[in-house]
């Protein structure tokens, strides 16, 4: 579904990608995990080509090379970026957010790709007529998703979505995150909460200082607790060695 081979992405003279490899399959749901300041922003801009890398290749099913497109191109390509402090529009309603999603389609798309946001998050239709403002952190935070996820959409990227959540609501997250999975959308996950990327997704990568430094599945890298420890600074038992991988 994805492909970026050694992707070098600039912030004027900052050099903040380092030759960053990494690929996702059809389907799969796949965390980069790293602290603050590691680069997961930058590689999420990266492919939707709003900070466009200097050096490399991004390419969608093997098919269209991302780095040839504008932000808008790629977006009709199906891929979706959820971003990272939501970006909602607290003085219009829940329905008014999803509605400008879909902003150039025709009105029967928009009727039928909402009624869809409402029927895979019930909530969100409980408070369709509500300003976002009065919404939750977590209620905001489902009102991202749907909105990234409306029209046809293959890849969703989703940039720290658990920040600023209280931890049932990060259990809430990730059991969303593997219901959007199942319906075959394939998922890049940027956190730094360690529990829930392992727990939600399939496979890793660790990003420090925009260098790749672990490519596992969830059972290899909980098997390594020196790699979390050494890169992330979580304890050693932030997961066990024989966690069942996600469903």
């Amino acid at each position: 579904m994805l492909r970026l081979q050694d992707v070098h992405t600039y912030y004027g003279p900052s050099h903040v990608l380092h030759g960053v490899s990494l690929s996702l399959a059809k389907g799969e749901a796949v965390s980069l995990i790293g602290r603050n300041g590691a680069g997961k922003t930058t590689l999420m801009r990266s492919i939707m080509q709003l900070t466009p890398p200097r050096q490399g290749s991004i390419s969608l099913k093997d098919q269209v090379e991302l780095t040839r497109l504008k932000p808008h191109e790629v977006f009709r390509l199906g891929v979706r970026l959820c971003p990272q402090g939501r970006g909602v529009f607290p003085k219009l309603t829940v329905e008014e957010n999803l509605r400008l999603a879909l902003v150039s389609q025709p009105k029967r798309e928009t009727h039928l790709g909402v009624d869809k946001a409402y029927q895979l998050f019930p909530v969100l239709a409980e408070k369709r007529h509500q300003k976002v403002r009065g919404l939750s952190g977590g209620q905001r935070q489902i009102l991202a998703i749907a909105r990234a996820l409306m029209g046809e959409t293959s890849l969703l990227l989703m940039d720290e979505p658990s920040e600023g959540l209280a931890p049932l609501i990060v259990r809430e997250l990730r059991d969303l995150i593997r219901q959007i999975k199942k319906t075959g959308i394939t998922i890049l996950l940027a956190e730094q909460n360690v529990k829930m990327a392992l727990s939600a997704c399939d496979r890793h990568y660790i990003l420090e200082k925009g260098d790749i430094r672990f490519s596992g599945t969830t059972q290899e890298l909980t098997c390594q607790q020196d790699i979390l420890v050494q890169t992330l600074g979580v304890s050693s038992g932030v997961a066990e060695c024989e966690a069942p991988a996600p469903t």
